[in-house]
């Protein structure tokens, strides 16, 4: 299979477009990180991806931002039977997010009460559908987790909210088994996500449009 039929291709109105949305795509990830970061600190609990991963590194001793990184990299394998293609975005938000998740852990303090952990919780929700909404208007490929849902949609004609419902139910199962954080906050998450990502994404969208159509007037 040649190379250029695995990876997504790159457009851009220009150099200066294509900086500015790698900026943006790196800023977005970032920004991820530190969100999981503080709602791991909420402690109220977490998604249900973060549910496993927290469940594998409480059972392996492994860190937190490692497993996130090996999980991305076990699902991106998954995309290989599905015939996915991947972007450079999808290959960063594997490697950034956990990395950037740990570094938040480092200099979040845990919360002395749930009043302040929830809060924070709620606080890396917002921030993680506001950087979810960045990455993705940077046009550089989906993340290892949606493009997976997406693969298996396309794959076995079922309704993306069965695909979704059934991947995440799963990993949330497993993470909970291993010892994973479950609680109010994942309901929280589950139910205020789609709708926060619902009201970002397209302004990140429209923002970005705009901002490249005027560097391509520019040009």
């Amino acid at each position: 299979m040649q190379l250029r039929s695995v990876f997504l291709p790159i457009a851009s109105t220009g150099r200066r477009d294509l900086v500015e949305r790698l900026v943006q795509l790196l800023g977005g990830l970032f920004l991820y990180g530190v969100a999981l970061g503080l709602m791991v600190r909420g402690g109220i609990g977490v998604s249900p991806w973060d549910v496993l991963a927290l469940g594998v590194a409480g059972s392996s001793g492994i860190g937190y931002g490692t497993v996130t990184v090996l999980v991305a990299i076990v699902v991106l394998l998954l995309w290989i039977p599905l015939r996915q293609r991947v972007g450079i975005g999808t290959l960063l938000n594997a490697l950034l997010v956990g990395p950037s998740a740990d570094l938040a852990l480092l200099v979040i303090p845990e919360p002395p009460s749930i009043w302040i952990g929830a809060p924070m919780f709620v606080a890396g929700l917002i921030l993680l559908s506001f950087a979810t909404g960045l990455y993705i208007a940077a046009d550089f490929g989906p993340g290892p987790r949606d493009g997976l849902m997406t693969g298996l949609v396309a794959r076995t004609g079922w309704r993306v909210w069965i695909v979704r419902t059934l991947l995440e139910g799963s990993v949330l199962l497993i993470g909970f088994l291993l010892g994973g954080p479950v609680g109010v906050g994942t309901v929280l998450f589950a139910f205020g996500v789609g709708p926060l990502i619902g009201w970002f994404l397209p302004w990140a969208t429209r923002m970005r449009a705009a901002r490249s159509r005027q560097l391509a007037r520019a040009a």
